[in-house]
C-alpha cells in the first residue's frame, strides 16, 4: 500500500473512531431522558440504601477528582465511569451528592451548559465576617486571576489583552518573560484561565493585525462575589466603593440575584 493511501486509511479510520465516540454519547445521554417514573421504582427497590450511599460516594469523590484541574464535568462521563448500572437513580443520585457538597464541603454544583449537560464545582463559602477582604489567604495564581478579573469588572466588563499585560507589567509580571511562580503567563491565562472557565478569551471581529478582548468566564460569574471585590478595590484606593457608582450597581445586582436563588433553592 502506497504511502498516500495509508495516509487516506488512517485519516478514515480516524473520522470513524470519532464518529462511533459521538454516537456512544448520545446514546449515553439519551439514556438519562427516557426513563419513567416507574423505572426509577423499581430501582429504587433492587438497591439497598447502603449500596446508593456508596454510589453517593463515590460520585462525590470523581467530581472532586476532576475539579482538581477545574476542568467541567460532564454528565455523560459521571454516567459511564461512576453512576453504570444506577442510571435509573441518577436523578436521586445527584440530589444527594449536590447536597452533600453544598451541606459537608462548602460548594456547589452548577450546571453551565443545559444543552450538554456541563457542570462546574464552585465554592460557596461565605467569607469570615469582619475580615478585611484583602488579608483573606489566597494562592499565588488565584491572586493574579484576581487582578485580571478586577481590572475587567472595574473597565465595563469587556477589555482589550493589550491592557491586561500592560497592567500585569506593573505588578513585575511580564508575559514575555517565564516567571518563577507561573512559568509561561501567557499560557496561564489565555489557556488554564480559560479552560477552568474564569475568562473567555475573544476575537475582536475585523481587525488587523488580529486582537483579542477578555471577559469574565461562567465560573467566575457563579463564583466570585463582585460586591467583595469592589470593597477590595475599595480597599486598594482607599475609597468608599460606592464612589464606583457603575460597578457599585453592578455587584448590588449580583448580591440580590445570588441571595434570591439561595432562598429559593432552600
Amino acid at each position: 500500500m502506497s504511502q498516500r493511501k495509508r495516509a487516506v486509511s488512517a485519516s478514515q479510520n480516524k473520522t470513524q473512531r470519532r464518529s462511533q465516540a459521538t454516537l456512544n454519547e448520545d446514546e449515553e445521554e439519551a439514556s438519562f431522558s427516557q426513563v419513567t417514573s416507574s423505572q426509577v421504582q423499581r430501582a429504587r427497590e433492587n438497591f439497598t440504601s447502603d449500596q446508593i450511599d456508596r454510589k453517593v460516594a463515590e460520585v462525590v469523590q470523581f467530581i472532586l477528582i476532576k475539579d482538581q484541574k477545574k476542568i467541567p464535568i460532564r454528565r455523560a462521563d459521571i454516567g459511564k465511569h461512576v453512576i453504570k448500572d444506577y442510571k435509573l437513580l441518577y436523578t436521586d443520585i445527584m440530589n444527594r451528592v449536590c447536597r452533600t457538597f453544598e451541606q459537608v464541603f462548602g460548594l456547589k454544583l452548577v450546571e453551565t451548559d443545559p444543552k450538554n449537560h456541563i457542570y462546574i464545582l464552585i465554592n460557596k463559602l461565605d467569607p469570615i465576617q469582619g475580615e478585611p477582604v484583602s488579608m483573606r489567604p489566597v494562592t499565588q495564581k488565584k491572586g493574579l486571576l484576581f487582578v485580571i478579573l478586577s481590572v475587567i469588572f472595574m473597565k465595563g466588563g469587556v477589555i482589550k489583552e493589550n491592557l491586561v499585560w500592560n497592567t500585569l507589567k506593573k505588578l513585575r509580571v511580564d508575559p514575555g518573560e517565564k516567571h518563577d511562580e507561573f512559568g509561561d503567563v501567557k499560557k496561564v491565562v489565555t489557556d488554564e484561565f480559560v479552560r477552568q472557565k474564569y475568562l473567555e478569551y475573544v476575537k475582536i471581529p475585523h481587525t488587523e493585525p488580529v486582537e483579542y478582548e477578555f471577559r469574565w468566564g461562567l465560573r467566575a460569574e457563579k463564583e466570585v462575589s463582585k460586591l467583595k471585590m469592589l470593597e477590595f478595590v475599595g480597599e486598594l484606593f482607599e475609597q468608599d466603593p460606592q464612589s464606583w457608582t457603575q460597578q457599585f450597581r453592578e455587584a448590588s445586582t449580583q448580591s440580590t440575584v445570588d441571595t434570591s436563588s439561595q432562598r429559593t433553592s432552600s
